[in-house]
């Protein structure tokens, strides 16, 4: 999706693009891929008049994200099952640094929910001001967009003895029961 302008012939084609984008398919018909959701920051045209930017609502999920996983305290992004399909792709090397993030892309503003794992001990509540702070000021200075709200979700907390079941008890541990 992108922004009309007050221009005809460009409202025209975006109106076109529009419709051919949401044509019905053919019950069982899977073959046309939607497009990717893309907004054009602030007007239409650059600063200097020669031409338009626009940006993928997945571009700035990850640059969500980016940001959030350099936050001391935050172990992961994502709940459960997003975590667990994450780890499947870090083990093929690639990994999804948009998971756990949703972001909601208008014409000049940015809302993001994310879902996170916090490190104990860490302060839950200092944890989600900082990956808020983080998150504000990297969409509205890399993008270029005002960020109206951060919403985040903290689903779990990761103690580091998690990491090590079974491996910890062995290592140094004599047996509770014979």
């Amino acid at each position: 999706m992108t922004t009309q302008t007050n221009a005809s012939t460009q409202q025209t084609g975006n109106a076109a693009q529009n419709n051919a984008a949401q044509a019905p398919t053919a019950p069982g018909n899977t073959s046309q891929k939607k497009p990717a959701a893309t907004h054009s920051l602030g007007t239409a045209e650059g600063h200097d008049g020669r031409g338009r930017t626009t940006v993928a609502d997945g571009v700035v999920a990850k640059i969500a994200g980016i940001a959030i996983q350099e936050i001391d305290g935050v172990h992961a992004l994502g709940g459960g099952a997003a975590r667990a399909i994450g780890n499947l792709r870090e083990r093929v090397g690639q990994k999804d640094l948009t998971q756990g993030v949703s972001v909601e892309v208008g014409q000049t503003q940015v809302a993001v929910d994310v879902t996170l794992v916090v490190e104990y001990p860490h302060p839950l509540q200092q944890v989600a001001d900082n990956a808020r702070d983080a998150v504000y000021s990297a969409v509205e200075d890399l993008v270029g967009m005002e960020v109206t709200e951060v919403n985040i979700t903290i689903t779990d907390i990761h103690v580091p003895s998690e990491d090590n079941d079974g491996e910890a008890d062995d290592a140094g541990h004599e047996p509770r029961v014979a």
